[in-house]
């Protein structure tokens, strides 16, 4: 194998002459083929043959599915015989810890097919890296990375929390590891952004924070505890990671609302997961069903991880295959539960036959008019040479000033025109390969590949966009002025109507704070400041303070919004000229989306007027119904809520008088059944609250007993039963005698020993269901 190299290695000259490892105790390793490598370190570098060493594709050579690849050459740290197995033929490669891989150089040379097919790159390179604290291992000459000076004070509280002792017991030594290790992880993936979720890298994060609260459980730590670790790893970090104290009470508040919520199912998770150990220990199966695994992940938030290691330790496993097949039928079940997208979604195949080569250049930041040449077309389903009058589908030019659909930002409307036709543009969409489609519909005419055509941009439309994409900046920088600079972009959208904008917060705000935010964005319209863009490289944008969003992508060179001296951000969205454009700014609500993500919804411009002209509308017709003025509204509004108080109270009381009137004296109705009194009638046209009021009237008359009673209205029948105290001690229920009864006319219901209640369809059956409630009753 061939490929250029460097004949200095800078991995050698690093570890023996600035890190200062003994020459005598580093090992290198080559692939088996790599004659090229072996000779470098043996001609050039001088090391001994035999203390070169040949391994194989798995240790030797890196790949990663398809892709490129290459053969490696490792280096290896002889940390002296303490750390060996005692195996007289103990070398490199042994699986004891006395030799110890502290670098690799990967020689980045084929491309992987995936299918076992490998072709030379033209472009290759050397991957060279070490691992940091495997290194600082080998310098302190400690056991392992948890006994290093950086990671051995959070070792140490953990076992303070725990109350056990490290090296006493090889169980606590290993919780003690995972929970150190975890905690570390979490801090620093929640500092960058990622919240916990049950999909892709907010998944990764929740199976460790729940694996470390397990553990943490299995030494005996009672209680939340892992936001007092991770304060410990931001203490002993903060220095070379800033950012980790300035989302401090993010990180801790995250940490502690994920461990309560699992802390709420665990408990209950391992009862069930007790109960099935033991129904497999009596059947003598050894394998817990995928369907059940997949019951503790869904119900109980035991991740796949967590279950089968909890099984292992019992000497059980799990089926895996049943598992992801209970996981596919859920996803599934979900699929065809959602809408088909005929452009953006999965199913959208309509794109895949363009020639890869078509692109698209946005010319949109200075003009909204731009004249270009159709490339492709296509209808719904397949590419087109023509569009005609009535038909839908989408065109792509080389150059457009329509701003697709991205980073938050809506996408232009607008209309495309030639000599013979009329396209209205409905949507603009980013393709791969960098096209844009405009889709939309021929209102008139025909357009054809080849054409040149005139782009036209709705004008209003993208001016509001501009409003709203520009508050959200102001926005952002409000909100880590009043809430902290913890604060974070975790989503937006903004289009000619509205803005919404999420961001990381562990709680909602508070009314002042919102009128602080909002303020303070008005603040900076009404003064007025230019927005500058500015093309730079990433290094430059950084430099100036730029802010970026966590988890997207950057090219080389980014754009930079700056508004004055109080925003910069890197955005490639379209904005005004000057914040005073925006003129007015409202939040409209604020609201939890997940866990420590809010949101911001607010409108701009001509949308704030708007708004309150709707009020002011709604306020005038308010203030006609109830024979006022606007001004004179709540007063108006206070009257009538207490005269329409006091009618009510009137009313019930006539309907109680009535009620009583139309039951009449039913005393002489009360029968004894095995010494329990019981008063079953029925009076007409009573509601279900009259029929509570005649029952508490009766109840107080009978003394001790029971009481039911039935009336027809409006076609239908209202039931109400009720049992003293002594009558339900002789075994009297309520509940009991409504299901019983309620049947008879045709209906349903239930409630407490003390009182229930029922509704049917069939008044004809009520005397039928009054002569059962007494042998209900005795049954």
């Amino acid at each position: 194998m061939t490929i250029l190299r460097k004949r200095r290695l800078p991995s050698w000259e690093f570890l023996t002459q600035v890190v200062g490892l003994d020459p005598d105790r580093l090992y290198p390793s080559v692939y088996l083929e790599d004659d090229e490598a072996f000779a470098i370190w043996n001609q050039e570098i001088g090391i001994a043959q035999e203390r070169i060493f040949r391994f194989g594709k798995a240790d030797n050579f890196w790949e990663h599915g398809a892709g490129p690849c290459g053969p490696c050459s490792e280096i290896y740290y002889d940390r002296g015989e303490k750390y060996g197995c005692d195996n007289p033929n103990c070398t490199v490669g042994c699986e004891c810890d006395r030799y110890i891989e502290v670098w690799n150089n990967v020689f980045t040379q084929f491309d992987n097919d995936g299918k076992g097919n490998y072709t030379e790159l033209e472009q290759k390179n050397i991957d060279t890296g070490m691992g940091l604290e495997r290194l600082a291992t080998v310098v302190q000459d400690v056991d392992s990375i948890f006994d290093v000076d950086t990671i051995q004070a959070l070792r140490s509280r953990v076992c303070q929390l725990a109350g056990k002792e490290y090296r006493q017991k090889y169980e606590w030594d290993v919780s003690i590891r995972i929970v150190t290790d975890h905690i570390r992880s979490a801090t620093f993936m929640i500092s960058d952004g990622i919240m916990p979720k049950n999909e892709g890298r907010g998944y990764v994060l929740r199976r460790i924070i729940r694996r470390a609260a397990r553990h943490g459980r299995l030494l005996g730590i009672e209680g939340r505890f892992l936001a007092d670790l991770s304060n410990t790893v931001i203490e002993g970090s903060k220095d070379g990671y800033p950012e980790l104290e300035e989302k401090k009470d993010f990180i801790l508040n995250i940490l502690t609302e994920e461990e309560g919520k699992f802390n709420r199912t665990i408990d209950q998770g391992l009862t069930i997961l007790s109960e099935l150990e033991a129904a497999m220990e009596k059947e003598g199966r050894k394998e817990l069903s995928g369907q059940d695994a997949f019951k503790l992940y869904d119900t109980y938030g035991f991740p796949l991880d967590l279950t089968k290691e909890i099984m292992e330790e019992k000497g059980f496993s799990v089926d895996e295959n049943g598992f992801a097949e209970a996981m596919e039928k859920q996803k599934e079940m979900a699929r065809s539960a959602r809408p088909v997208s005929n452009y953006s979604g999965a199913d959208a195949t309509v794109y895949d036959d363009i020639d890869p080569s078509v692109t698209t250049e946005f010319v949109g930041y200075d003009r909204l008019v731009h004249e270009s040449v159709i490339t492709v077309m296509t209808t719904e389903t397949e590419l087109a040479d023509a569009l005609t009058d009535g038909e839908i589908g989408t065109i792509i030019v080389e150059e457009t000033p329509f701003y697709a659909t991205m980073g938050g930002q809506n996408a232009d409307t607008g209309r495309i025109t030639s000599k013979e036709g009329d396209f209205q543009v409905l949507d603009t969409i980013k393709l791969l390969g960098g096209k844009v489609g405009h889709v939309g519909k021929v209102t008139k005419g025909m357009l054809k590949k080849g054409d040149r055509v005139t782009l036209s941009v709705d004008v209003g439309n993208r001016a509001d966009t501009c409003k709203n994409h520009s508050a959200t900046h102001l926005l952002q920088k409000a909100l880590r002025t009043v809430l902290g600079t913890h604060v974070q972009q975790a989503g937006s959208y903004v289009d000619g109507e509205r803005l919404r904008f999420d961001f990381n917060h562990f709680a909602a705000m508070t009314p002042e704070e919102i009128a602080q935010t909002e303020r303070l964005v008005n603040e900076k319209i009404e003064e007025s400041l230019d927005v500058e863009t500015a093309l730079m490289s990433i290094e430059e944008a950084k430099k100036c303070g730029a802010m970026a969003l966590f988890g997207e992508k950057y090219g080389e060179e980014v754009r930079v919004v700056k508004m004055g001296d109080f925003s910069t951000e890197l955005c490639g969205g379209t904005h005004v000229g000057n914040t005073g454009v925006i003129s007015a700014f409202k939040i409209l609500s604020e609201s939890g989306v997940a866990a420590g993500v809010r949101r911001i919804e607010a409108l701009t411009g001509n949308g704030v007027f708007q708004h309150y002209k709707e009020l002011e509308h709604t306020l005038e017709e308010a203030a006609r119904t109830v024979k006022t003025t606007p001004a004179g509204l709540v007063a108006r509004l206070e009257h009538l809520t207490a005269e329409l108080k006091k009618l009510q109270g009137e009313n019930e009381s006539l309907k109680s008088k009535a009620a009583k009137d139309a039951l009449g004296d039913v005393m002489n109705q009360v029968k004894e059944i095995k010494g329990v009194k019981l008063l079953a009638t029925k009076v007409s046209g009573v509601d279900m609250n009259g029929l509570r009021d005649l029952g508490d009237q009766l109840k107080a008359k009978l003394g001790e007993g029971v009481i039911v009673l039935m009336s027809d209205l409006d076609g239908k029948v209202n039931l109400v039963a009720m049992a003293t105290e002594q009558a339900m001690e002789k075994g009297a229920h309520a509940g009991n005698l409504i299901k019983g009864i309620a049947s008879l006319v045709g209906g349903g219901g239930g409630g407490r020993p003390n009182m229930a209640q029922a509704g049917g369809k069939n008044p004809a059956r009520m005397d039928a269901a009054l002569e059962e409630t007494g042998k209900v009753l005795e049954s």
